[in-house]
């Protein structure tokens, strides 16, 4: 059997009633599971994890963002995360049994079908993106909702699928499919964001841009001058989270086996010591995939633990990852939950 993930994030993080209906979308859908939905109200977002095979992960996508949709306004929406609009991005992974090249063609399947059923903007980014400047996620974030209506007036962003019209509820959607992204969040024992935010900018891949004495930025001909970041693979930023009173230093892991979880914790750790700050375990949105918890286990245990039960453990308690909310196995990793 093909098993495909998908993983809509919508924004919205506090609504229940939206929450229901969207579970209920896909719980009327054949073919296809919901594996978990994780509202977050300081983010004002919420991450659903959906698995099935070709036919289900498409049907079962559709349901929950049209349901999304019906339910959602941009207008009077407002977080801490970048956002695009209501159906905010929609990667479709391959789990078991299936390509990368299933996956774009599923995506645009998505996006044809999506673009006319709301008359919405669409988007393809990663391994579907048909533009170099597209493969970002970020870049075509870039200006988020409040800037889209005029960035649908620019020729080199008219979008892959729909009219280039700005639609004031909706937004705009982006999708395509990617590698396995683990959504980790370091948690810092200050509300300070300013720590949570130097330390995302350098361990970023995309780094930061370099400064002079006076704190301002370098540029040579018009271009800012970047410094690279430490982790190859990831993306990170700082944000406030107001009901901990805490803040965190919030990554995606776009390839486990290139920056695995246990590295971007020590990495954390090590420039919030450098910053007299203290780290306070983490947390993983959504679902992770077993290899990516066992690589923890392995490192933590140097090696010596063969038992895949034990390993697991090992890395809920290293990475404090039952800090905020308890780490349940069976909910959290996908393979015990297909």
């Amino acid at each position: 059997m093909k098993i495909i993930e998908c993983v809509p994030n919508f924004s919205e993080g506090k609504n229940q009633k939206t929450f229901e209906a969207i579970k209920e979308a896909v719980a009327k859908t054949k073919d296809v599971k919901l594996l978990s939905l994780e509202p977050d109200g300081d983010y004002n977002r919420v991450v659903v994890t959906l698995a099935g095979n070709e036919e289900g992960i498409l049907n079962g996508t559709l349901n929950a963002c049209r349901t999304a949709a019906s339910l959602i306004d941009m207008r009077t929406h407002k977080g801490e995360h970048p956002r695009l609009g209501a159906i905010d991005v929609v990667p479709f992974v391959p789990v078991a049994n299936v390509t990368t090249e299933e996956c774009v063609k599923i995506s645009e399947e998505f996006a044809k079908i999506i673009s006319q059923d709301l008359k919405v903007p669409v988007y393809l980014y990663e391994n579907a993106a048909r533009k170099a400047d597209r493969k970002s996620l970020s870049s075509i974030r870039q200006g988020e909702y409040e800037g889209l209506e005029e960035k649908l007036k620019d020729k080199n962003w008219l979008p892959d699928y729909g009219e280039p019209v700005f639609n004031p509820k909706l937004g705009a959607i982006v999708t395509g499919s990617r590698f396995f992204l683990i959504a980790y969040n370091v948690n810092m024992k200050s509300n300070e964001v300013k720590y949570s935010k130097e330390i995302g900018e350098i361990l970023r891949e995309s780094g930061y841009a370099k400064r002079d004495e006076n704190g301002n930025v370098i540029k040579v001909d018009g271009k800012s001058i970047k410094v690279p970041g430490r982790l190859k693979e990831v993306k990170g930023m700082g944000v406030a989270l107001e009901k901990y009173n805490i803040s965190q230093v919030s990554m995606n892991l776009n390839n486990y086996n290139v920056t695995p979880i246990y590295i971007a914790f020590e990495e954390v750790r090590k420039e919030a010591t450098r910053l007299g700050v203290e780290v306070n375990g983490s947390e993983i949105v959504g679902l992770v995939p077993l290899e990516a918890m066992l690589q923890a286990g392995r490192f933590y245990s140097g090696g010596k633990e063969k038992n895949e039960k034990s390993l697991v453990n090992i890395a809920i308690e290293k990475l404090g990852l039952s800090a905020l909310h308890q780490f349940k196995p069976e909910e959290k990793i996908i393979e015990y939950m297909i």
